[in-house]
């Protein structure tokens, strides 16, 4: 997932706002204790999903795709006072480190960890959302994307994960690859659907930023 050099993205993390004590201490956990700790949005890219929150200043934030629960502190950041986060992953036995972590944070009373597929739990949430964070099975991203549009309010934001796949957008398709065979479908999606506008901006794994009109 290094597009540039590890020197590069060094100097970049260096002279971005420091990553959170909490943030820390969640990074080094999630590599000791958990498999796959590259799928961790990690400081960079934490720090830019919380600029956006803060930015955006959310009412109420859907991420689908909790894994360890750093990109949820990270969006958290940008609550309105009086908001909330929901926040969706079918993993079982990453819930006690999730919700370690949340009831450290400031936000505990304001997180809302749901356990379970996500194509069955979005219908259930009676809000309208102000930014979404996609970060969860790519073979689901185009059904997550139909099903919150209609779920958004006006100017909301729509973020979409790992879009450039390592990439592999570029390279010639394997049949046998659904998740970059979806990827490449999702991501003409977004820059063609008149119901959002789009771009992707070449973070990390590919970070799409949609807002919805």
């Amino acid at each position: 997932m290094h597009f540039i050099s590890e020197d590069l993205e060094h100097y970049v993390e260096q002279h971005s706002q420091d990553e959170p004590e909490l943030l820390v201490r969640l990074f080094r956990e999630t590599h000791q204790k958990v498999l796959q700790p590259r799928m961790l949005s990690g400081h960079f890219q934490g720090r830019v999903l919380s600029m956006l929150s803060k930015i955006i200043r959310p009412k109420h934030i859907l991420e689908i795709g909790t894994y360890t629960g750093y990109a949820a502190l990270c969006l958290a950041e940008g609550l309105a006072p009086e908001g909330t986060l929901d926040t969706i992953d079918i993993k079982e036995e990453l819930v006690g480190i999730q919700q370690k972590y949340f009831a450290l944070s400031p936000w505990k009373n304001q997180i809302t960890a749901h356990l379970g597929d996500a194509l069955e739990v979005i219908p259930t949430l009676d809000k309208k959302f102000d930014l979404v964070f996609i970060d969860a099975d790519k073979e689901n991203y185009i059904a997550y994307f139909h099903l919150i549009v209609p779920m958004m309010n006006p100017g909301g934001i729509i973020l979409s994960d790992n879009v450039l796949w390592s990439g592999k957008v570029l390279e010639e398709l394997d049949p046998r690859d659904t998740s970059t065979k979806v990827l490449l479908e999702y991501n003409a999606l977004l820059k063609n659907d008149p119901r959002v506008e789009t771009v992707l901006l070449p973070i990390r794994d590919g970070l799409t930023v949609s807002r919805v009109l």
